[in-house]
Formats: C-alpha cells, sequence, structure tokens
C-alpha cells in the first residue's frame, strides 16, 4: 500500500497542536518547507501495526540514487548474533529525501518491496541556506523523533546511518544489545569500503594504517587512565553519523541533534555527555561506508579525503595529539573525573595549583574540566600531527601502554616535568 499527501510542516505543527510537549517542540524546531510523505509498507501477508515499532532508522538522502539500494538491502539482511533474521518490522526506516534531482526516491519505493521493514520517505525541497549534511540528518532524526513519541514509544530508539553506507548484518541487534547494558547513546565502529580505499593508491592506504593503529593506542590508553564503567575497554573514539543509535528521552533532553553542517555527529554525543548520558563506543557495531572523493557535504568527509590524497602528508584530525601530552591529559582527566565522583573535589586541593580556582557548586565534569586546562597551560591539547610524524609517535605510544598495562604497584610515579604542586592530580596507585 502506498499512501502520498502534500502538506505543509506550519500546518503540521497546528494540526497536532493538542499532542504531547515532545513531539510539538521536536516540530516546532523543523524549517519550514513543502515535503511530501510517501509510506510503503512491507508487501506480506502479515499486516504489522505501527504501534509497534520502538526503533527508527533515519536516513538522510541526497541524489543517492547509486547507493541506496546497498545500503538498503543490509538493512533487509539483518540477522540477531546466533544468526536469526531479527522479525520483520523490527524497526521502520525514514528516508529523509532532500533536494533530490535524480532518481533516489523512485529507486526506494522500487526496492521497499524486497525489505521487511516499513519505509516511510519524506520528500523536501529545501533553501540552499540549509542545506547542508548536518542540518539534512537533523532533520532526518526529528522526524523519526516526532514518530516515536506521536505513538507514545518511551522507551522508543532512534538509528541513523548514511546512505552511502552498508550496515554489518548484526548492526541492529548489536546496538540493541549495547542498550540494553544500561546506555543511552551507541557510536559505531567505521571501515572504510576495501575495494574504494585500496582504490585510491598504497600512499592513501599507508596513510589510513598509520592513523589507525596510532588511533587504537591512543583510545585505549584513554581507556586505562580515565575508564568509564558503561564504556569499557575494548573501545573507540570515533562517533559518525554512519552509525549512531540513541533512545528517545536522551534525544530530547538535550534538544535534538545540535545543528551544525558538518560535525553534528561528535556534537551529538559530546551534548549527551555534557547532559550526562551514558556514550557507548562498541566495536560490535560497525558499518561499512563510502570512500568517495565526490561527497554530498561541503567541508566533509569527501572533502577531507580528497585533500588528503592530494597531498598524503597533510595534517591530521585534531584529535590526534602526541602521544605523551595525550597520555598527560587522559591521567589528569581520569584522576578529576573520580575526585568529583567521589565528591572530593575540595578548594583546598586546587589552591596548590597555580591560577586555579575551584569550579562553582554543582560543575560538571565537562565545565570543570575546561576550566582545569584553561588555568594550567600544560593540559592544553598538543599540536597537530601529520602522517610522517605517526611512527615515532605509535613508538611512544606502545612504550607508555607497555607501562600501563602492568599491575599497580604501591609507588606512584610522576613525570619529571611535572611540578609537586600538580600531584594531587596523578591516580592513586
Amino acid at each position: 500500500m502506498i499512501v502520498s499527501s502534500e502538506i505543509r510542516e506550519s500546518s503540521r505543527v497546528q494540526a497536532h497542536a493538542g499532542r504531547e510537549q515532545n513531539r510539538h517542540l521536536l516540530l516546532e524546531c523543523m524549517p519550514i518547507f513543502a515535503f511530501r510523505e510517501t509510506s510503503v509498507f512491507e508487501q506480506s501477508s502479515t499486516r504489522i501495526s505501527a504501534a509497534t515499532y520502538g526503533a527508527v532508522v533515519a536516513i538522510p538522502a541526497h541524489n543517492e540514487a547509486d547507493t541506496i539500494r546497498r545500503c538498503l538491502a543490509a538493512l533487509a539482511m539483518q540477522r540477531d548474533e546466533s544468526g536469526c533474521p531479527v522479525r520483520a518490522g523490527a524497526f521502520e526506516i525514514l528516508i529523509y529525501a532532500n533536494n533530490c534531482s535524480d532518481s533516489t526516491v523512485e529507486v526506494v519505493r522500487h526496492f521497499a518491496c524486497c525489505i521487511p521493514h516499513p519505509i516511510i520517505v519524506i520528500e523536501a525541497q529545501l533553501p540552499p541556506s540549509q542545506l547542508s549534511a548536518g542540518a539534512a540528518r537533523k532533520t532526518a532524526m526529528d522526524l523519526a523523533a516526532a514518530r516515536l513519541a506521536e505513538r507514545g514509544a518511551a522507551d522508543g530508539v532512534i538509528l541513523t546511518t548514511d546512505a552511502d553506507s552498508c550496515v554489518a548484518p548484526t548492526w541492529f541487534s548489536t546496538t540493541m544489545r549495547e542498550l540494553s547494558g544500561g546506555v543511552d547513546c551507541v557510536a559505531g565502529y567505521i571501515d572504510a569500503e576495501p575495494l574504494e580505499l585500496v582504490g585510491l593508491g598504497p600512499a592513501f592506504l599507508a596513510r589510513g594504517r598509520l592513523e589507525d593503529a596510532y588511533l587504537r593506542l591512543i583510545a585505549e590508553i584513554d581507556a586505562r587512565c580515565d575508564p568509564r564503567r558503561h564504556d569499557p575497554w575494548p573501545n573507540h573514539r570515533v562517533a559518525s553519523g554512519a552509525s549512531l543509535a540513541v533512545v528517545l528521552k536522551a534525544y530530547l533532553a538535550i534538544g535534538g541533534l545540535p545543528l551544525r553542517a558538518v560535525g553534528e555527529d561528535a556534537a551529538l554525543t559530546a551534548a549527551l555527555d555534557r547532559g550526562g548520558f551514558k556514550v557507548r563506543h562498541s566495536m560490535a557495531v560497525s558499518v561499512t561506508t563510502s570512500c568517495r572523493l565526490d561527497g554530498r557535504a561541503q567541508g566533509g568527509a569527501a572533502d577531507t579525503m580528497r585533500l588528503r590524497h592530494a597531498m598524503p602528508d597533510a595534517p591530521c584530525d585534531d584529535d590526534l595529539e602526541p602521544a605523551l601530552q595525550a597520555t598527560r591529559r587522559a591521567i589528569y582527566r581520569g584522576r578529576l573525573r573520580r575526585l568529583l565522583d567521589e565528591q572530593r573535589y575540595r578548594a583546598r586541593q586546587v589552591q596548590d595549583i597555580p591560577a586555579q580556582q575551584p569550579p562553582r557548586p554543582g560543575a560538571t565534569f565537562d565545565e570543570a574540566w575546561q576550566q582545569l586546562c584553561r588555568d594550567n597551560p600544560v593540559l592544553r591539547r598538543g599540536g597537530s600531527l601529520r602522517p610522517s610524524d605517526l611512527p615515532r609517535q605509535i613508538a611512544v605510544a606502545t612504550m607508555v601502554l607497555r607501562h600501563l598495562r602492568l599491575p599497580l604497584s604501591a609507588t606512584t610515579v610522576v613525570p619529571a616535568d611535572m611540578s609537586r604542586r600538580e600531584r594531587w592530580l596523578e591516580p592513586a596507585a
């Protein structure tokens, strides 16, 4: 069954003014534009009530006719970790097709009969000022949140991926398993499409291997120096819109996806973390994404890859800093977090550090950490790295981890350049 209707977002808000406040606020925040909603239900003998859908996969799509089949096919093949296919209608798929000039919508409509989960297509024509990957994902996720809130799915889950990505066969089941452990958000691991990556040449592949090796070492240093119970090692440091899931309550509590032209995915996990919600960076949840150099978002991943393909020694991402500075910051973060958690962050402790003022009562960890970094230059982020710097940094990080993996002794080791008054932040042995 295919149902189509032409409506305007402003009238949509007015028509549902009596509904619950969460959904009303979400719709109010959406840009005003004309769109067409097409509901495409599975072509099977068993009709599944829309009220049973407690999860919605939100996918922004802009001229993705060539890639969206693979994306949908991967969602159709979802199974649990024992190999059993997930039940038909376990989740709803919402395609937000914005400003498409190709056959994206027609491809989805034609492909829908093959998918065992309901598909909702929402077409929109946005003005140039609102065209960005971040804005498209925000609208898609807000629409998904509104659908869940409308049907009263208080424990609903919003998942999102990209139209040019293929989620792993157990993507949905492992995501839900991670959420069942008490976390509020799951960030999956991102793999590059192997053939596309290798096709970019040996220099680009070698660069990626160096960066990945260093990221793994830094992630373990973080996990050992600043452990989080809800995000145990092994984990990763990636927050990508190609694989994110967040519970509805947490999404609404932070006001939805932060509006960014790019980097909206990392902004979401940062906002959740600041709000006291638990983010799990799971290695069990994964997705394979495109390595195309002609991306749809200005300033997005494709632009970055194109620059690095042209300049193999172009700077790495900002979050890759020198190993010793990364270790120092992780140690201080971990100690500060424990002091705050144990309510032992006393004014007399911080008075021993020059230019340090106690954080205001009730300060969050993020506020206390930012203040500590402002007042202590030694804790500020290290300089950017280039691929040519990474072999040495990998060696240093490996040496650091060799010591961190040793059993704790009764001796507290203090870096030689750390003043005595800074030792209060050193982790207890």
